[in-house]
Formats: structure tokens, sequence, C-alpha cells
């Protein structure tokens, strides 16, 4: 199949373009590189031995979107691009709404133009906001507590509407909980620009000395011990179900939501065991004030993905830290290493 996909340099999309490429499929990768990198690509090529045309354009641009559309002749697309942290977006709440609601009409548009109907999209947990029940299931209210979890709400209800009004298209909207993790070759990996606003890339980075200390943000939670449970998934799992999600808008039309997660809670702290145990030593820590944003716990419920796409999550807490220290320590400054 002839697949678009936008924001595919970056962490997520170039996982996905990996497994996608090792499926055979002619890829098309849109991006504008702020936060993604042309070393991941390059990587991608080497490690599957195929190629993909790559296009720098920013998501917003419909008109030289539709020129990237209008000659690729995509059959799906799988839509990353776009801006992601929590914290960020309460501080700069145009700027998120600009590039994840405002893009992803752009690239409605863009397809319309072409023809293609078929959209598998980077969704979010954080759609859900505060719980009214664990785990959550696809039903579940929908109540973000942070403006990039109200940008993913309105990107979702944009595609959900166009599918009702357009026969023959096919919405798969993709809820991640936390993707961690990098590839087993250690190639490719998260390389976040500036400060990381995740756990496990910011640990990282405190284990390979770039940062002094990993702060916890809130150790006041209704958990067991204190700190945020979430629902950690290995990047490559989340991967391959992109790939499921396509196999499935091929024989669909209509919008469908999809939890992708492993349906274990894992704290903070026991994250930070995790990673320590398989760097070697104990990782200095220490507790700040809650995150604007943030909830106590996020589990997944992901029996729907498992029954409808046939996708199960394969990997454990083990392996997403030791292929993130994988990647860490042969990558110290990132793609920037290869320079």
């Amino acid at each position: 199949m002839r697949v678009l996909v936008t924001g595919g340099a970056g962490y997520i999309g170039s996982h996905t373009l990996l497994e996608l490429l090792s499926e055979g499929h002619d890829v098309c990768v849109v991006d504008n590189y702020s936060n993604g990198s042309a070393v991941a690509l390059d990587r991608v090529r080497q490690l599957t031995n195929r190629q993909c045309e790559v296009v720098e354009a920013d998501i917003r641009d419909t008109a030289r979107l539709s020129g990237v559309t209008a000659a690729f002749r995509p059959e799906a697309v799988v839509h990353f691009a776009g801006l992601k942290a929590v914290g960020e977006s309460v501080a700069q709440p145009v700027d998120y709404y600009d590039v994840n609601v405002s893009g992803t009409l752009s690239l409605l548009r863009a397809m319309v133009a072409s023809g293609c109907r078929k959209i598998i999209f980077s969704s979010s947990a954080t759609v859900y906001g505060e719980p009214d029940y664990l785990p959550y299931d696809e039903a579940h209210p929908l109540r973000p507590t942070s403006v990039y979890g109200q940008t993913k709400r309105m990107a979702e209800q944009v595609l959900s509407d166009w599918a009702a009004a357009t026969p023959g298209s096919a919405v798969m909207l993709l809820r991640y909980f936390n993707p961690v993790g990098a590839h087993a070759s250690g190639r490719i990996g998260e390389d976040p620009q500036g400060v990381p606003n995740n756990l496990m890339p910011y640990l990282a980075q405190v284990a390979a000395g770039r940062r002094e200390r990993l702060v916890i943000h809130g150790d006041d939670y209704d958990t067991p011990d204190g700190t945020g449970i979430r629902d950690y998934i290995h990047v490559v799992d989340l991967a391959r179900a992109h790939v499921a999600a396509i196999r499935r808008a091929a024989a669909v039309s209509g919008a469908e939501v999809y939890n992708i997660g492993t349906g274990r809670g894992t704290s903070v702290r026991e994250m930070v065991t995790a990673f320590s145990h398989v760097v070697g030593r104990d990782l200095p820590v220490v507790v700040g004030p809650r995150r604007a944003g943030d909830v106590a716990k996020m589990q997944a419920d992901c029996g729907l993905a498992q029954r409808m796409l046939g996708w199960r999550a394969q990997l454990g807490v083990e392996d997403m830290a030791r292929s993130l220290w994988a990647w860490q320590t042969a990558n110290p400054a990132g793609y920037a290493s290869a320079n």
C-alpha cells in the first residue's frame, strides 16, 4: 500500500516507518524536523534496506501538502505531526491549537484533493482526563485536563465528522498511553529537543550524566507509592499497532477508536527502579510539585484493539528499560552523536 506518514522523522513516526517498510509498503514521509531528525530516516533505510520518499514541509502548508498528495497518491495516511508536551501546551495554547487542529484540517484538505480516504490518527489517552473508572475503555467520557488533550479531542472530532460525511472513508483514532523504549538495535529512539518533557528520556539523560537528577512531579497522589501511575507501552508495540490499523482501515468505513497500551499500570517510582536496575546503579531523584494537567492514574483497557485489530502489546517494562539504555549509551547526544 502507498502510505503517507506525517511526522515520520519523529520518535513514534520513525519506528512506525521501519515497520511499514519492513512489511513492504511504499512510504512518503512529510516532516518539518521541528521534533524529528533526518538521521533517523537514514537509519531506518539502513535497518530495512529499503528506500522511502521524504518531503520537508510543515503540516499547516496546505498547498505544499496538496502537491505532495497529488504526486504520491497515497492510499492511506498515518498522521503523527503535532506538538505533544502537556506542560508546554498550557503555556502555549495558540501554538498547540494551530499545529494540532489547524494542521489536521490542512492535511484533510490535501487528502480530499488527491482522493485519499483512509487515515490513522496519532491521538492520546489524555483525552479522557480524570477517570470515572479504570481501566479506561473507549466509551469513557472525554474530559481532557490540558490544552494538549483538548487539541487531540478536537482533532478526533474533526476526523470523525469528516468520516461521517465522506462515503468510503475510514478513520482509525489510536489513543496512545505512554510510549517508551527504543528499537532493539539502538539505532533509533527518542531524541527530544531541549529539556525532555517525559519521564524516561529525562531519566536516561540523568543516567548518562547530561542531567543532574530527575524531578518526580508529585508524590502525594492517591496511589500506592504516591507517584503517578501510567500505562507504559513499548514504542515498537505501538508502531505495530499502526500497521494493524492500516489493515483495518483498508477493509472498513467510518471512524473507530482504539486504546493502545498494555493494560498494566506502573508508577513513576517503579519505572525509576526498573531503569536503575538496567543501568546498574541508583539514579538521583528528588520530589517536586505536581505538574499542571497531570492525573493520578492512567491505565488502558485494550480489549477492543485485540479483538478488532488483532494486535496486542508483546514487550514489558524490562524491554522498555533495556532498549532505552541501549539507545542512550550508543547515542549519548541523541542523533547529534552522528555528527
